[in-house]
């Protein structure tokens, strides 16, 4: 039994197409409230259901709890990690209750099924000293690598957000260089960018004034899987063993270098904001000088005891 690949717009058509069966309009009415990668591997967690209750020859809609049950026991014999069952089960249980709210069901068959333990990941980040030398490998291969590096290491992005960047998003804001970036859910935001990230991309961008700022050789804008593929590489060459973009990200969110500095933490969405400095500043005796302390990023941060900042945004002030 398929699942329909159209778009929320076409939902109309599928709905009065007689084709299709209750349950794949259910399914079309269901991935009509996603969109992007949440969207594909909904459809795809869809699919496999489907395709198993047309294996064993068990309709949509007249699936038990013990149906259920037994597609778990299924995707655990066939080896799928824990937290793939976990999201496919919860991909399933949604349907099924989007399915009850509309009356297509008489009660959800997955609420109660039973969900595999995922255990918490075990995965680190780099250290400074691993950073420092992926970053001086990165930079040996070229200077799109050095950009993809900086980007996931110091200021924080998630690779589709890294890939998604835009020469026409860089700018400047009271003095610092700025990135505007698609969050996820496609929520615009701007993060500060630390100098050596700015260089780094500046490099990258060349004489280019429009256009994704990391390309491919072909010339075609950085894609998630090749972007993986770098960074492995990267690591590889680097003898890192194995480095996955996460593990940058990692990197920065616990601490790695530049998580102090006021230019790589990352904001909250839709404004940049400059992080509070706790750890590098300390207020005046007096209460009336201003601070300022070299950080490690190069910037020399300045804020007035009392926490009012000089010459930044109020959006960028110190708690």
């Amino acid at each position: 039994m398929p699942v329909p690949d159209s778009p929320s717009s076409a939902l109309s058509v599928i709905v009065q197409d007689s084709f299709f069966d209750e349950a794949e309009v259910a399914a079309a009415a269901f991935l009509a409230r996603y969109s992007g990668r949440t969207l594909d591997a909904y459809r795809y967690d869809l699919r496999t259901h489907f395709q198993w209750a047309a294996d064993v020859d068990v309709a949509v809609f007249e699936a038990k709890r013990p149906h259920i049950e037994l597609y778990r026991s299924s995707m655990e014999e066939r080896g799928l990690a824990p937290s793939t069952i976990d999201r496919r089960l919860s991909t399933i249980c949604g349907f099924y209750r989007f399915a009850h709210i509309d009356g297509r069901v008489p009660a959800n068959p997955a609420q109660y099924v039973r969900r595999p333990k995922v255990q918490p990941s075990e995965g680190r980040g780099l250290d400074r000293r691993e950073f420092g030398t992926f970053l001086f490998t990165a930079e040996q291969f070229d200077d799109d690598h050095a950009a993809l590096g900086v980007l996931l290491g110091l200021n924080g992005l998630r690779v589709s957000e890294a890939c998604g960047t835009n020469i026409e998003g860089l700018a400047f804001d009271h003095g610092h260089r700025t990135l505007r970036i698609l969050d996820k859910g496609n929520k615009p935001a701007v993060v500060p960018l630390v100098p050596r990230a700015a260089r780094t991309i500046d490099l990258a961008v060349g004489e280019r004034s429009e256009g994704p700022i990391l390309r491919r050789h072909d010339g075609q804008r950085l894609d998630r899987r090749t972007a993986h593929r770098w960074v492995r590489a990267i690591g590889k060459r680097a003898g890192l063993a194995v480095v996955y973009p996460h593990m940058l990200a990692r990197c920065f969110h616990h601490g790695g270098p530049g998580r102090r500095c006021p230019a790589t933490r990352r904001p909250d969405r839709g404004t940049a904001r400059r992080p509070s400095h706790d750890d590098h500043l300390r207020p005046s005796a007096r209460g009336t000088s201003i601070d300022t302390l070299p950080c490690r990023c190069g910037i020399r941060c300045r804020r007035v005891a009392g926490g009012a900042a000089r010459g930044l945004p109020s959006t960028w002030r110190t708690a």
